[in-house]
């Protein structure tokens, strides 16, 4: 009796409705007045209606990829040739289009990686801004459209126009581009400088900065920035350069 006096109480009962049932729910004062049984249910409904909320919560989402360090490659080496196509205008492009310029910057990157998307923004202010000031930059994709199709020339240059690019983005079909740059992950840097007649030689080949998907570190391109700042002002740059970290290189299945 006391059980059904509490669930007739007006002040104790309220409507809910859970996978497309309705249930009255008693207050706190009228569930302390029911019996061992009718607690047991409200306490399963109880848990069901967390499961829900919980369920219903926004959540931090945490980028999960294969992550893999560049390196491997040598502070003073020469700039690989290279005659690649550019999805969004038809053009080809070499190293020698670059002749006239300083310092040059090769990034390594492509449409779908998470590391990539967390700098897109801000390589596109880094560029337009050190363009202006003397540096080249051309960004280039070496990912296989075998596994990765969404990465193909297609979609390369959709990225470049949602983007606005200020730098080409060639397509490495073959690969091989990478393979001599010593390229392994996205996104890979590799800064250039350029003394007269000399051919272009690595004086940076690090990280953008220290920002990632999901560690809430601002972007700021502190590094790359700091190496670009040395290399057009003659400076020498440190050599204790962090690694860029990303996905790693789509290679094409059986190489």
């Amino acid at each position: 009796m006391a059980a059904a006096a509490a669930w007739s109480t007006s002040t104790a009962i309220t409507a809910a409705s859970l996978g497309g049932a309705s249930y009255l729910i008693p207050s706190r004062s009228a569930f302390l007045r029911l019996s061992p049984l009718s607690q047991s249910k409200t306490l399963n409904l109880s848990h069901i209606q967390r499961r829900r909320a919980n369920a219903l919560s926004p959540r931090r989402v945490v980028v999960r990829a294969a992550r893999i360090e560049s390196g491997g490659v040598k502070l003073g080496a020469r700039a690989p040739e290279f005659e690649l196509t550019e999805p969004l205008t038809g053009n080809v492009w070499r190293l020698d289009d670059f002749e006239l310029y300083p310092c040059l910057l090769v990034m390594f990157i492509c449409n779908h990686c998470p590391f990539v998307i967390h700098l897109k923004k801000d390589i596109v202010k880094l560029s337009n801004f050190y363009m202006e000031k003397g540096l080249a930059v051309v960004a280039i994709s070496s990912n296989s459209v075998v596994t990765h199709p969404q990465d193909g020339p297609e979609f390369m240059a959709e990225d470049a126009k949602k983007f606005k690019y200020p730098f080409p983005y060639l397509y490495d079909e073959s690969q091989e581009v990478a393979k001599e740059f010593g390229a392994v992950c996205t996104p890979e840097f590799f800064l250039y400088k350029k003394d007269g007649r000399r051919p272009f030689e690595l004086v940076y080949h690090g990280q953008f900065d220290d920002s990632r998907p999901s560690n809430n570190t601002p972007v700021t391109g502190r590094d790359l920035r700091l190496a670009i700042d040395l290399t057009l002002s003659c400076q020498p740059i440190p050599t204790n350069q962090k690694p860029s970290v990303g996905c790693s290189i789509k290679w094409h299945p059986g190489t």
